[in-house]
């Protein structure tokens, strides 16, 4: 059954099909709607759980640390400073084995003050030990976080998993959503069996002091997971489509790439986007594609290098920067390609940064830009005139 959806409150409906047993957060925006819509939900008693109403994301944080630690299934909700506020916390989710999921309602963060969106605070997290998927659309926000369960929850992976949308873009705006049902989540997501709980009849210690003789060993057992969980985020995604028909890649997904000599990389909802502008170039003889990257962490090097074989170019947009190097996801791509052969030239471009509009014509001219040359971190549509260097 499709509805006409605020984005943030398909999101709180797919987590109340989850079946969360606890759900802690603090209101920010642009997240608060959908801990508002999931807390009214729980008043109306649709949802059996514990919310706990708490004074900080810090305290969230720990409050679905705790959760998870003694075998329920726990969510979570954040953005931006909340996000940074979240950081020492999630270090620790990741480190001691702990699945649950977090949205991320991607921001931008400050100072200055801002409240729209970017990638600026998801980024900082990135070598915490989660996974990391982006969402394109509403419909995605919907489906993506059963599937975000599935894999937190695996015995192979037993991780946190954040699912991040775009502020405003996609936590206020309406789409149609297929909706899932109770019955598709229940065959889909099985019950919570977690490797590890706390237990006063088996006693365990989670998150002990690791000396220096044993440090290394957890880091290189949590790289070896990552590592692991490509395997079982493209499985996931399968099962998903065998249930429902909608399919978003596994850990990337391409658009119009099986004979494109360029393809336009990016996350979340400038994707979309980008469809149209391929389309439009596609239309005037420009043999050009997406490549979509929809697990940021554990980022899908193989399959890139697979899917982007036969390009001559690579035309990036980030969302986020990291200052006194340069942007983030061409970055990484760079990593991926280093000494390979034929390897794509490729250029980076920083777009939308605290939310600044991303018209068509922009990323076109900018993909006029990189035909004539490699392009290194250049900032798009800057307003120079106006705020000085």
């Amino acid at each position: 059954m499709k509805q006409f959806i605020e984005g943030s409150m398909a999101v709180s409906q797919s987590v109340k099909l989850c079946r969360p047993d606890v759900i802690a957060a603090y209101p920010i925006t642009p997240q608060t709607h959908i801990v508002e819509f999931l807390a009214q939900i729980v008043a109306n008693g649709e949802l059996k759980t514990e919310f706990i109403n708490v004074e900080s994301e810090f305290g969230a944080a720990s409050v679905v640390l705790g959760a998870a630690a003694v075998g329920t299934r726990a969510y979570s909700a954040t953005t931006a400073q909340g996000l940074l506020l979240m950081a020492e916390v999630l270090y620790n989710i990741a480190g001691m084995r702990l699945p649950l999921v977090l949205t991320i309602a991607n921001r931008a963060v400050s100072a200055p003050i801002n409240i729209w969106n970017d990638h600026s605070d998801a980024v900082v997290i990135r070598d915490a030990g989660l996974i990391m998927l982006f969402a394109e659309d509403a419909q995605e926000c919907m489906d993506i976080h059963p599937q975000a369960y599935k894999i937190a929850e695996h015995q192979e992976v037993s991780l946190p998993v954040t699912v991040n949308m775009d502020g405003f873009i996609l936590t206020h705006c309406f789409e149609p959503v297929e909706m899932l049902s109770q019955k598709q989540v229940d065959e889909f997501l099985p019950e919570f069996n977690p490797v590890v709980k706390l237990d006063v009849e088996n006693p365990v210690t989670l998150g002990c002091l690791a000396e220096p003789t044993w440090y290394m060993e957890t880091r290189y057992k949590l790289q070896e997971t990552m590592n692991d969980a490509k395997a079982i985020i493209e499985k996931t995604a399968d099962e998903f489509k065998d249930l429902t028909g909608r399919y978003y890649g596994g850990l990337i997904d391409t658009y119009r790439m099986e004979d494109a000599e360029t393809a336009f990389v990016a996350m979340g909802s400038l994707v979309g986007t980008l469809k149209d502008v391929v389309d439009t170039l596609r239309a005037k003889g420009e043999k050009v594609g997406i490549l979509k990257i929809r697990s940021f962490r554990p980022f899908p090097h193989e399959k890139i290098r697979e899917a982007c074989a036969n390009l001559k170019q690579m035309v990036v947009f980030d969302k986020s920067y990291s200052l006194g190097l340069g942007t983030i996801l061409q970055e990484e791509l760079r990593g991926c390609f280093y000494r390979q052969k034929n390897q794509p030239i490729i250029s980076g471009f920083v777009v939308g940064l605290g939310g600044r509009d991303i018209p068509p014509e922009s990323l076109i001219n900018a993909y006029k830009k990189a035909q004539k040359g490699e392009i290194l971190n250049e900032f798009v549509d800057l307003r120079l005139d106006v705020v000085g260097r």
